[in-house]
């Protein structure tokens, strides 16, 4: 990927795969983000549907199962006095 190429962060970060949106133009028909792709137009994969979508034909349901980074508890050791 070209880091000088004007790319939409936000938009990237806020359509993640996993996300789940419902089609604006059929209200009640729901799919799951499988996939952003920034080099394509349109950008935004749905996983069981054949063609890729617009951010404005979607609205985002929620973003329950979406996993941006993995959270793992870590020990923290402090100095005893």
């Amino acid at each position: 990927m070209d880091s000088s190429s004007p790319l939409d962060w936000d938009e990237m970060f806020e359509y993640l795969p996993g996300t789940l949106v419902e089609l604006v133009e059929r209200p009640g028909v729901f799919y799951e983000i499988e996939c952003y792709e920034a080099m394509m137009v349109p950008p935004i994969w749905l996983k069981g549907d054949s063609r890729p979508r617009y951010p404005h034909s979607l609205r985002i349901v929620s973003r329950k199962t979406v996993q941006a980074c993995e959270l793992e508890p870590t020990l923290v050791h402090t100095a005893s006095s």
